[in-house]
């Protein structure tokens, strides 16, 4: 009897082929195959919002998931036959820590920042406001500059930067403090009744950072930025989770670790059990 997996994974040069380097042949039907188990519960974790997310699962002929965890952690729904149904716990959990009269106060006392440039208006969310910034600019000192101005304004939040090396542009979202990917994992978690032995994540960017650097088994896909692999291996060892990381690297079953050969790499590494369940 297989035991239970829960797989979470980021979309956008995650499981989405859509970074420079090249996919490898047959891995998304492989990460099909492996996913139409039952064992297996399959929750889309991503920046894009539902209807940007149903775009990519046809556009990319991508398996339907059981879950979809949308704008950066702020949204979560469950599929039920082929209709999505927001999670209501979810939303009534983020929306203590600041709905639309701190949005509002966090837009207001961004409005002048020189570094920060809003993002269209349908990048915006219910419970999330997204910038963009120079690639080049310090993410570190950025957030710590920004952290300064909301906690003098008493208003708890996360700052979650990534790199866009594709558009190149860096992108800031601010969240509510505990709406990022990471607790929305965290809950889904909870409300299924698994642990981290029966969870795992993949992701390559920086807003995947604080699932990859946690509790939770994760793994980061080959072709991740250089710099987002170096801060993922720095900050999982820093927070005693060096085992929970694991890198893809290729050279795992005839494939590159690319995207979806990543994915199935690292559930060799962690699930060796489900190995059959991948085979070409």
């Amino acid at each position: 009897m297989i035991q239970p997996l829960l797989l979470c994974t980021d979309l956008d040069r995650t499981l989405i082929p859509n970074g420079t380097e090249p996919e490898s042949p047959e891995a998304r039907e492989r990460f099909r195959r492996l996913v139409a188990n039952p064992a297996i519960t399959l929750a889309y974790v991503s920046g894009r919002d539902l209807g940007l997310v149903e775009s990519a699962i046809t556009h990319y002929a991508l398996p339907r998931p059981d879950y979809l965890v949308g704008d950066v952690g702020t949204s979560l729904y469950a599929r039920v036959a082929d209709d999505w149904q927001p999670v209501e716990e979810w939303a009534t959990e983020i929306s203590k820590h600041w709905g639309e009269e701190g949005r509002a106060r966090i837009r207001e006392l961004f409005a002048e920042q020189p570094a920060l440039r809003p993002q269209e208006p349908e990048k915006q969310g219910r419970f999330k406001l997204s910038y963009y910034t120079a690639t080049d600019i310090d993410p570190d000192r950025l957030r710590s500059e920004l952290s300064a101005i909301l906690s003098d304004a008493a208003i708890p939040a996360s700052l979650i930067w990534s790199l866009d090396a594709l558009d190149g542009v860096g992108l800031l979202d601010v969240l509510p403090e505990q709406a990022t990917k990471f607790h929305a994992v965290d809950f889904l978690m909870r409300k299924l009744d698994l642990d981290h032995r029966a969870t795992l994540f993949s992701g390559d960017s920086g807003n995947d950072l604080e699932v990859l650097t946690s509790h939770i088994p994760s793994v980061l896909v080959a072709n991740a930025h250089p710099r987002v692999r170096q801060e993922a291996l720095a900050r999982s060892k820093e927070h005693g989770f060096e085992d929970r990381l694991y890198c893809a690297s290729g050279d795992w079953q005839g494939m590159n670790g690319n995207y979806s050969a990543g994915i199935l790499e690292g559930v060799g590494h962690f699930r060796p059990d489900l190995i059959p369940l991948m085979a070409p």
